[in-house]
């Protein structure tokens, strides 16, 4: 009930919105965004898959107001506008109020770019886990667009803190890992009383996510705290560097793991999916990247195809597997 709570309070669905729902429903972020209009006796609409321009046909024929959408198919539908495979003008889609999309960290050029197509749309970036019943512990708010790039402030009913690894508060805008905590909250893991002890404390939940937060307190996701690349004693976040690369005109997606370095003890390596019909080389993404600083630089480039869950999360274990970096620690120590 207080996911419903939570939607309702931050999107405002009425009896008339109609809901999209993409994602498959075990997902969190599917079915608890859905809520909101539930408890209003809004209309829901399940497509199954995630075909350009299926979505936009649905949303016109169905009338939906509002989507959750996730970052990948936000990049297919941008780029099969721009390729001329969907015609907007071909649609009704004027009664479309809100697109709003999280379970990843979201880069701020992809919003860019879908405002300028959409400069009507309300937008909003939602944050949560399943162990706090999905999203809305943090969201960005509609009113924040300016902000752009952050996953928000705290959710209806819910508090946020940023800790340092002595589970100590952070309060000048350092990074860390974030805590929640609010009615979302799970009980425990189920007959798992080791793991649950592992995130919970005093009624927090340890996210395992690092994240800083700004005066304004709206909080930043950084990375996962195991995806944190440590490179001649520099932390790497590989969401800081992925939503460079998406900034470039030639590239679909990137992923950046972290690959075994004698010297360095690992290294950034970039894996970049390019779109279609474009073309690009290693030199010219390690000149886009002069814009980085050094240490954040790539210093191995891939072309290749980024592989995504059905949740539209990048999954980096099977990368690590694929350039043979899931045994990284163990062969630092070994060496």
């Amino acid at each position: 009930m207080h996911a419903a709570k939570v939607e309702q309070s931050h999107h405002g669905q009425k009896h008339d919105d109609v809901f999209l729902c993409i994602p498959p429903l075990y997902h969190t972020g599917a079915k608890m965004h859905w809520f909101g209009s539930l408890i209003s006796g809004g209309k829901g609409i399940l497509l199954k898959g995630t075909d350009p321009a299926s979505i936009i046909k649905t949303v016109s024929d169905e009338k939906c107001t509002i989507v959750w959408l996730l970052v990948p198919w936000v990049q297919d539908i941008l780029d099969a506008i721009d390729a001329g495979k969907i015609r907007l003008e071909d649609y009704e889609l004027s009664q479309w109020r809100l697109m709003h999309i999280g379970a990843q960290p979201v880069p701020p050029s992809l919003i860019n770019r879908w405002r300028k197509v959409f400069p009507k749309h309300k937008y909003d970036t939602n944050y949560g886990l399943s162990e706090s019943i999905g999203p809305g512990c943090v969201h960005l708010g509609v009113g924040n667009i300016d902000k752009v790039g952050a996953i928000g402030i705290p959710g209806y009913g819910w508090k946020v803190k940023i800790l340092d690894d002595e589970g100590r508060p952070i309060t000048d805008g350092s990074v860390g890992e974030l805590a929640v905590k609010g009615p979302g909250v799970m009980t425990c893991y189920y007959k798992d009383p080791k793991a649950t002890a592992e995130v919970l404390h005093d009624g927090w939940l340890s996210t395992g996510d690092m994240a800083r937060q700004d005066e304004q307190g709206f909080i930043y996701l950084v990375d996962r705290k195991k995806d944190v690349i440590i490179s001649g004693g520099e932390n790497i976040y590989p969401v800081q560097v992925e939503d460079f690369l998406r900034a470039h005109p030639s590239i679909k997606d990137a992923a950046v793991i972290g690959l075994p370095d004698q010297r360095l003890g690992e290294i950034a390596a970039a894996i970049i999916e390019l779109k279609e019909g474009f073309s690009c080389t290693e030199e010219e993404i390690e000149k886009f990247c002069l814009d980085l600083p050094r240490y954040k630089r790539p210093r191995r480039v891939i072309f290749a195809e980024i592989p995504r869950n059905p949740t539209g999360k990048i999954e980096k274990p099977k990368l690590r597997q694929i350039y043979r970096a899931e045994n990284l620690v163990a062969m630092q120590t070994n060496s």
